[in-house]
């Protein structure tokens, strides 16, 4: 079976909005995630606290298995192709927008690709709680960044007061309607919200439910991930396309990620459908079962404020209860999410 693509998520964000600490978090909450970090500057990314294990033009190997890469636009390319390279097994490619070109042309020149081995994976825009107003006036074009933006990450929200972060997320409603809201101070995202962590033992693709488990172990009350919420499904029953489209297309808020794979007992399309969502940002990639392996939907959702119950009661009404009617043509709202060749 083909390997799956490296999914590569645009970090964006203006100067001092807190882009490169929420990198550096991530880098050091990978927990066995190889990340391949592109940026513009190593001065700002914290490697001297880890080993440098090796060189290769401007490509780092970091000391827990991240690599770094510093580039401009023109090289962008290139170093997805040799980031995305199977033998270097990176999980995750997370681009530093700051410095290398605007958002919207990361996306494009992603996008556009003929790499099979890297799949565009989301824009996440971090906003400056504290100087909100200050920022879209020295850069207007922040409401467009916004507009296109999958999770906006509403950063420094211990130096705002809450009356000035009602109006900003007021405002970045107006500007990204429908996009989910987090927010954090010092950058310190939970990193199951953007990327899947790897499990202590080894695991196949990209979501393993052991780093959900073996985080449920013990007294978790002060990690970052206590202030979230997750909510796993499993379903030995095929999903309904159209219903899951339905749940999938009006999603609640606070929900910033689902991940998983879907079962679909539909002629033509009885693969493995591993689903990929951050904030509104959604994709299927269809794959093969395992020779043996059980045809589950398994999926993880994760958000804040959100409803467990009510979740799974949608989930479960997705259920397929006569898949010996189901037609080709009950797939074409999940095929809309597929990537096209």
């Amino acid at each position: 079976m083909s390997r799956k693509p490296v999914p590569v998520v645009v970090l964006a964000g203006f100067l001092g909005s807190g882009k490169t600490t929420l990198l550096n978090h991530l880098l050091r909450q990978s927990r066995g995630t190889r990340i391949g970090a592109v940026v513009n500057d190593f001065g700002a990314v914290e490697i001297d606290a880890m080993t440098v294990a090796g060189q290769v033009d401007s490509m780092v190997s970091l000391g827990n298995g991240c690599l770094c890469c510093a580039v401009d636009a023109s090289e962008l390319d290139d170093y997805l192709g040799r980031l995305a390279r199977p033998e270097l097994r990176i999980d995750v490619i997370v681009i530093e927008a700051s410095g290398l070109a605007e958002p919207e042309e990361l996306i494009r020149m992603i996008l556009a690709a003929e790499n099979p081995d890297i799949v565009y994976g989301g824009l996440v825009q971090v906003v400056d709680a504290a100087e909100f107003d200050a920022t879209r006036a020295r850069h207007p074009e922040t409401d467009r960044h916004l507009a296109l933006a999958d999770l906006v990450v509403l950063n420094k929200a211990d130096r705002a007061d809450e009356a000035g972060i009602e109006r900003t997320l007021t405002s970045v409603g107006e500007l990204s309607p429908g996009t989910p809201v987090v927010r954090t101070s010092y950058g310190q995202i939970d990193p199951e919200l953007l990327i899947d962590r790897r499990a202590v033992g080894e695991r196949v693709g990209q979501l393993s439910f052991d780093d959900l488990r073996a985080d449920e172990e013990g007294d978790h009350s002060g990690h970052l991930h206590a202030a979230y919420e997750s909510v796993e499904f499993v379903s030995s029953d095929p999903m309904n396309p159209r219903r899951l489209m339905e749940f999938l297309d009006r999603r609640p808020e606070g929900l910033y990620r689902i991940k998983g794979f879907v079962h679909f007992e539909v002629p033509e399309n009885e693969g493995k459908f591993t689903l990929h969502a951050v904030g509104r940002f959604l994709r299927f990639y269809p794959g093969a079962w395992a020779t043996g392996e059980e045809h589950l939907t398994q999926l993880v959702l994760i958000g804040s404020g959100i409803d467990a119950a009510a979740l799974r009661k949608e989930l479960d009404g997705c259920r397929e209860t006569a898949p010996q009617d189901a037609r080709p043509e009950s797939m074409w709202g999940v095929l809309r999410y597929v990537d096209q060749d």
